[in-house]
């Protein structure tokens, strides 16, 4: 693959957006821009959201409801690479049911996954479309509201992405050396507990560089 031929579109929640990143520059997409010499890496990241719709309104910040399957249509159309990072918000406060494989409306959080992923199928059908699923944070075992840890999350998106055989870059798994969980891991990479720092997005570049070199 010619990753100098790159035009990249993230789609994300905070991390994407580089909220812990001393400059924007840091932000694990720019790095990984730099190096494999992407044309353009756009940042589509917007914080608090999440893949499934939120069915109460987040009163103190609108833009938490800016789920990802509302607007990946906005993205811009001439991109090669799209990469998809979710899913960890709609763990920590999204309250869309889990749902069932069957799904497909971005009711659930199933739904958002089988939605999002043939809508950007189908916007991009030239394009090579890759999944990420979310990292470990330090509040993963407390059960969300629908009393599900954030690995059943995890699991949900590379379920869907196997069924539309979309490659998937488990940074659950790749990353796992790193996990929040430990304090050590905490205070050096996700001051905290969930935004990677500097040196975070660094290892999410290297774990991202190395699948597209090696699985695309």
């Amino acid at each position: 693959m010619d990753f100098t031929n790159i035009k990249a579109n993230f789609l994300g929640d905070s991390i994407t957006r580089g909220i812990a990143a001393s400059t924007s520059s840091k932000a694990y997409h720019q790095v990984l821009a730099r190096k494999l010499g992407f044309i353009t890496a756009r940042n589509y990241g917007i914080s608090g959201t999440r893949l499934a719709k939120q069915y109460s309104p987040s009163l103190d910040n609108p833009a938490f409801d800016m789920d990802f399957c509302s607007r990946f249509s906005e993205m811009d159309d001439d991109a090669n690479l799209i990469v998809v990072f979710g899913g960890t918000n709609d763990f920590g406060h999204g309250d869309a049911p889990i749902g069932e494989m069957a799904d497909r409306t971005p009711d659930t959080f199933f739904g958002a996954c089988h939605y999002l992923m043939t809508g950007l199928m189908k916007k991009y059908p030239e394009a090579k479309i890759v999944i990420m699923t979310p990292l470990h944070r330090a509040s993963e075992n407390n059960p969300s509201k629908n009393g599900k840890t954030l690995e059943f999350y995890v699991n949900i998106v590379k379920e869907v992405a196997k069924y539309y055989s979309l490659p998937v870059c488990d940074l659950w798994s790749l990353l796992a050396d790193i996990s929040p969980t430990d304090t050590a891991m905490k205070e050096k990479y996700f001051p905290d507990g969930l935004h990677p720092n500097d040196l975070g997005h660094e290892q999410i570049a290297l774990a991202l560089e190395s699948f597209l070199v090696n699985e695309l």
